[in-house]
């Protein structure tokens, strides 16, 4: 079973996706890293180059979560394992 796990650990790295499914992971893990209360007013709708999109209900969300923004990204990176988010933009 290992030698199937490192197979595919191997694929996934020479075809260079690695990269993607690594930030498409920042979409899924959004509500768990921001916590409940932040994930019902927002929603993780895509990466971009390295940059998390997130649909914010109000202004006033929005220019919170803009305060907060490098210690998010830096949550964000911990929880995918590497620095694959480098920029949020809140919309």
């Amino acid at each position: 079973m290992k030698r199937l796990k490192q197979a595919i650990e191997e694929a996934i790295d020479s075809t260079g996706i690695k990269s993607a499914l690594s930030q498409e992971a920042a979409v899924v893990l959004w509500g768990s890293v921001v916590g409940e209360t932040v994930s019902s007013v927002t929603k993780a709708e895509r990466v971009e180059s390295g940059v998390l999109i997130v649909k914010v209900e109000t202004a006033v969300w929005r220019q919170e979560l803009h305060m907060q923004k490098e210690e998010i990204i830096n949550k964000v990176n911990k929880k995918i394992g590497t620095r694959a988010i480098r920029e949020i933009r809140f919309i």
